[in-house]
């Protein structure tokens, strides 16, 4: 199986084209760059979660934090050229994709999303997925990460905070 149908891909790329829920794009492949790649800040799949991170910053109207991680995901991009990981996205228009998106974010443009280009056989893949995505109101999309139940990372946190002061 290529690696760009992997089941976590394929949700990537059916939440970035179809429902644009960007926050949920960073969660499935975080967790899909985890289980391959866990570390290696320089993979790929860690351009595409940043992809996602930056539509997710724009569109909730955070232009300075889209422009700094779009950036480092077209630096990813251009650092990782042949990886097979691109073989299943039209890699040049993807790079275009992403220039001028920076473009319209450093003019002043308003939130406008863009649709992952993707090979017929990663897009039919995709498209059979949109069709099992919930349906979910722009408002949620927009506040999702402060909708979500964060006990576990909050507790998480304070476990560390207790570590590190244990050793102080």
């Amino acid at each position: 199986m290529h690696p760009q149908h992997h089941t976590l891909f394929i949700d990537y790329c059916a939440y970035f084209n179809g429902n644009q829920d960007f926050f949920e794009c960073h969660e499935v492949l975080e967790e899909y760059w985890k289980e391959i790649a866990s570390g290696d800040k320089m993979h790929p799949l860690v351009g595409y979660v940043q992809l996602a991170t930056g539509f997710y910053h724009w569109r909730r109207g955070n232009n300075t934090g889209a422009i700094r991680i779009l950036e480092k995901a077209l630096h990813n991009f251009q650092e990782n050229e042949g990886h097979i990981f691109f073989q299943e996205i039209d890699y040049q228009q993807l790079l275009t994709q992403v220039t001028t998106t920076l473009i319209s974010l450093k003019t002043g443009n308003s939130f406008q999303a863009i649709q992952l280009p993707l090979s017929p056989n990663l897009l039919e893949l995709t498209i059979a997925r949109i069709q099992l995505l919930p349906s979910s109101s722009s408002n949620y999309l927009l506040h999702k990460h402060m909708l979500r139940d964060r006990s576990h990372i909050l507790a998480e946190r304070q476990e560390s905070k207790q570590r590190k002061s244990r050793r102080c």
